[in-house]
């Protein structure tokens, strides 16, 4: 049991001994750590000042403790934490023995996350910067102020000219009430951080085969025979995933393969580590395919039957011969030859990727490269096969699915006037007092169109959104106010032009428990507010983890402090705003500012079917939460018990109604189940046709399913053809005709009658089509390798050129005005990014944390010893990393051959240095991080992906200097 006897301040210079300055002991680390009886390499780290590590046992006391289930807010596996509570105080947790997702077990982060909700540095009170200084506030003079600083900003430029940002961090109810709260107040500029961590992933995935989520699961993973991971380190990253991995290593003696630029910590655990050059994924995955489909060791029938466009794949993949794919990724014919004989001899094999193969210009074609190796393979819609894309923050796939971005509304169903008509169905909302919420464009063609209708600015470029003229931009007005709710600024780059950018803000609006890097980067002296928003463990409702399960947190504590759930907050701002009774007509108030949880649940539920977030009702994940212990560890289906059969957590698609009693999908595209039961096919979303080809399956289908052929997606016209309009009940058929009658599809039927039909009859309600490797409406249909705009290598540009620059996403976007000058003289060493152990995200609840905050107090540069030594750079000193557009930040040298020779790497989760300069004084008394560091953003660059806006971290250029 974590116990946490007291709680002091740590204050101390940079790198001295958080244990030892608090503590006032001089003993070291070992003896410390023998002496409270945890062994070393063991929990996370002891507490500021003298905490212990106590077995758990039975305790002895007057009081009743309450044991309470909750799950992790630091990464997307969802662990269970057991938080024991007394007299409403939290004293102690253990991870969730019952949960098949961490069986028992818990990372660093995970360990610590009692003190991130009673953490001594979180935001007490509302705050606002007036003449320099912080000044505490009432809520009331808060919503008030900010409230009618937004009307005023809205009267004289427009809805757009604030911007929403919201948060990975939501649970599930807060992510889909945020995004209603977007559409009510007139504006698509809202996003979160998916768009800067795995929106190629959902665009390339999605593009692929319907859906843009994880296949699989972690636990699928234990039936893997082969598992290749590429731009991921889930030891650091996702650490109790890795377990899952490392289970089908040693039971079946799987070959892990990891590719990437760095030797990880998941790399020591490889049995084959590749290592390459960043930024050339598709080079890379090609020259694998190079071999399979030299050998012949494709999956032929699988491609005929499952898979449309594989011929121009071929002829793409023929022209990446062994010494032109050692010529671009700098890895030997002779190890990818191997490695494609591994995958081809040990099948079925899972595809791990993270973001060091998504945060590129090239990111979308990377991850459809990834799906087309598995294709080739033929390793989707299997177990132990599919393509495990592990996500980040815990609800990052909860807040995508619920719509939080700028370019669709809840369940992808996108921005068309069909889009807003089906959720002005669901929300019982006028659709015309909708459509006037919002402001209008004329657009190039000098036609007025609506902006409710255009997509709106990514997070990636709001910086652009306050800086660009707005005679480039199709918005009326520059964004002239920014609410960063529950996002770290120091997870983006450009961040010279983002300090710019808050001071020419009119106002600036951090809603956190903490308060991020947006306190202190910028030099304003007024015009800024802090608000304390309580963390996850304060409040209730769902979370989706990355393998697409829904999981029930239930509350721990009531809110500390001031701090305010996030719901209560949107509340609040929709009193202030006049329409708080539209927004919440079908939500029952608890008292004047509390949405009831359960009833937004139940909201989304009936709307989100394209995705089958219909089916989980608030009382179905509860009943999962309560009963873990029935459910299967590898399979996550439930043997006996109240849930019997069904899938834990109910993984999406979970079709239909609760009623109908759909048991998850825990394996998209699986073939070998009836859909009841948690099958499926490749969605027919492409249409039915193609240059004169067929785009539907040929010949197989589910089993039971009455057409045993490939279909498309399911109508009311199309029941009708079969005759299977009959089984409609009159109540789902009245809801029917109230759409559009014959032309209403499964993704509009609010009775989901058409869904429950289709099933009833064996078939997929989306269809029953081919995945398609050519994705014919991206700017490269086929995946293709193309430089980085900073790349070092002049010599491959004219044969693998960047696009030509475009406008997208409201914004002028460059690529090729960049490209074609030559920084690699100036700046000759690569820069890549990427995760700790230690810490999460952009740090500042992490380095909060005193547990933590002992383990990793210097931000630092990895460097090669060749590199170092020609640079007279020793391992511990001080150094300057300087990107080409003039950021620069100091920092510690770690000198290592994790990095090759010509590349550098930088953790991402630091903040409160800037260039050199600590910023600790800007922080408001007593709300600054233990840990403060440089953040790696400061001297990464410009650079977006073609499809998403996805920002470009893995392959800069830089150079180093001594300090």
């Amino acid at each position: 049991m974590l116990r946490k006897k007291t709680n002091g301040v740590a204050r101390r210079p940079q790198g001295a001994s958080i244990l030892r300055d608090a503590a006032h002991k001089s003993v070291d680390r070992r003896t410390f750590l023998k002496g409270s009886g945890v062994a070393a390499g063991g929990l996370a780290a002891i507490t500021a000042t003298g905490g212990s590590v106590t077995r758990a046992e039975a305790q002895t006391s007057d009081n009743a403790v309450q044991l309470v289930k909750s799950v992790c807010t630091h990464c997307s596996v969802g662990c269970t934490v057991i938080a024991e509570v007394s007299n409403g105080v939290w004293v102690g947790q253990e991870p969730g023995w019952d949960s098949p997702f961490n069986l028992g077990s818990h990372c660093a982060k995970g360990a610590a996350v009692r003190e991130h909700a009673h953490g001594e540095r979180r935001l007490k009170y509302p705050m606002k910067k007036e003449g320099g200084e912080w000044k505490r506030i009432s809520w009331d003079e808060a919503i008030n102020e900010i409230g009618d600083k937004m009307l005023e900003i809205r009267a004289e430029s427009g809805p757009d000219s604030v911007y929403w940002l919201g948060s990975a961090k939501h649970n599930n109810e807060q992510a889909y009430l945020f995004r209603k709260f977007a559409a009510y107040w007139g504006t698509n500029n809202v996003d979160h951080q998916a768009r800067i961590c795995h929106s190629t992933t959902v665009a390339g995935v999605a593009n692929t085969w319907g859906y843009g989520a994880m296949t699989n699961s972690y636990n699928d993973i234990h039936k893997s025979k082969a598992i290749f991971i590429i731009g991921g380190n889930p030891a650091e990253a996702h650490p109790v995933s890795l377990l899952h991995v490392l289970r089908a290593k040693e039971q079946n003696n799987a070959p892990l393969i990891v590719c990437d630029p760095r030797f990880t910590r998941t790399a020591a655990h490889a049995d084959e580590y590749v290592r390459f050059r960043p930024g050339t994924d598709v080079a890379l995955i090609w020259g694998i395919l190079w071999h399979i489909f030299e050998n012949g060791w494709e999956d032929k029938e699988f491609i005929r039957t499952r898979v449309w466009g594989m011929d121009q794949i071929r002829e793409e993949v023929a022209k990446w011969s062994p010494d032109e794919v050692e010529r671009v990724t700098g890895t030997p014919e002779s190890q990818l030859k191997r490695v494609a004989r591994t995958l081809a001899n040990n099948r079925p094999g899972t595809v791990i990727w993270c973001m060091g193969g998504t945060q590129h210009t090239n990111g979308n074609n990377n991850t459809r490269a990834y799906c087309i190796l598995q294709l080739a393979l033929g390793n989707m819609g299997t177990s132990g096969g599919g393509t495990n894309i592990f996500r980040g923050h815990d609800n990052v796939q909860g807040a995508t699915d619920l719509g939080v971005l700028s370019h669709t509304l809840p369940g992808y169903y996108g921005l068309s006037a069909g889009a807003w008509g089906h959720w002005a169905r669901v929300w019982d909302e006028d659709p015309d007092w909708l459509k006037s919420q919002f402001a209008t464009v004329t657009g190039a063609d000098g036609k007025e169109k609506n902006l409710m209708n255009l997509t709106g600015i990514p997070v990636s470029r709001w910086i652009d959104g306050v800086l660009e003229d707005p005679a480039n931009t199709d918005q009326p007005n520059k964004v002239r106010a920014m609410v960063l709710w529950g996002h770290a600024p120091n997870s983006q780059t450009r961040m010279t032009e983002m300090k710019t950018a808050m001071e020419q803000l009119d106002t600036l609006v951090v809603i956190d428990p903490y308060p991020t890097v947006s306190a202190v980067l910028h030099d304003r002296t007024d015009g800024v507010y802090l608000l304390p928003a309580c963390t996850q463990f304060e409040t209730r409702g769902s979370v989706t983890a990355s393998n697409r399960s829904l999981q029930w947190r239930d509350k721990v504590v009531e809110p500390l402090f001031e701090s305010l759930p996030d719901h209560v907050i949107m509340a609040k701002f929709a009193n202030k705003f006049g329409w708080a009774d539209r927004l919440f007509r079908n939500i029952e108030m608890e008292d004047d500012e509390t949405p009831n949880i359960e009833d937004i649940t139940r909201e989304f539920n009936r709307g989100l079917w394209t995705i089958g977030y219909t089916g989980q009702s608030p009382e179905r994940i509860k009943a999962h939460m309560a009963n873990q212990h029935t459910f299967d560890r590898t399979t996550l289906q439930a043997v006996g018990g109240p849930n019997d059969g069904e899938y834990y957590g109910m993984p999406w698609p979970c079709w239909g109604t609760p009623e109908m009693k759909h048991p998850g999908t825990p394996n998209l595209y699986d073939m070998s189940k009836p859909v009841a039961e948690g099958g499926l096919c490749f969605r027919a979303r492409f249409g039915v046709e193609r240059d004169g080809d067929n785009l539907l399956a040929d010949g197989v289908s589910n089993p039971g399913a009455e057409i045993q052929d490939g279909y498309p997606e399911f109508t009311m016209q199309m029941l009708m053809d079969l005759g299977w309009d009959g089984d409609l009940t009159d109540e789902e058929r009245s809801a029917i005709e109230a759409v559009a009658g014959p032309k209403t599809n499964w993704k509009t039927d609010l009775s989901g009658g058409i869904q429950r039909v289709a099933i009833k009859h064996g078939c997929a309600p989306f269809g029953n089509a081919k995945a398609r490797a050519v994705v014919w409406t991206f700017p490269d249909p086929v995946p293709l390798h193309r430089e980085p705009l900073y790349t070092n290598r002049r010599d491959l540009v004219a044969d693998y050129p960047t696009y030509e620059d475009r406008k997208f996403y409201r914004l002028p976007t460059l690529y090729a005005s960049i490209q074609k000058q030559d920084f690699s003289k100036d700046y000759p060493i690569i820069l890549t990014s990427g995760r700790l152990v230690e810490y999460e995200g952009g740090g500042d609840e992490t380095r909060s944390n005193p547990w933590l905050a002992e383990l990793q107090q210097d931000m630092f540069v990895e460097i090669n010893p060749r590199d170092a030594n020609n640079l007279g750079v020793r391992d511990g000193a001080q150094v300057w990393v300087e990107g080409p557009e003039g950021g620069k930040v100091r920092v510690m040298a770690m000198v290592t051959e994790r990095v090759g020779e010509g590349v550098a790497f930088m953790p991402f989760h630091f903040g409160g240095h800037y260039q050199g300069e600590d910023l600790r004084s800007k922080y408001p008394k007593g709300a600054d991080p233990y840990v403060l560091g440089e953040s790696t953003n400061t001297a990464q660059t410009y650079g977006y992906d073609s499809v998403t806006q996805m920002q470009e971290t893995k392959a800069t250029l830089c150079k180093i200097s001594a300090a």
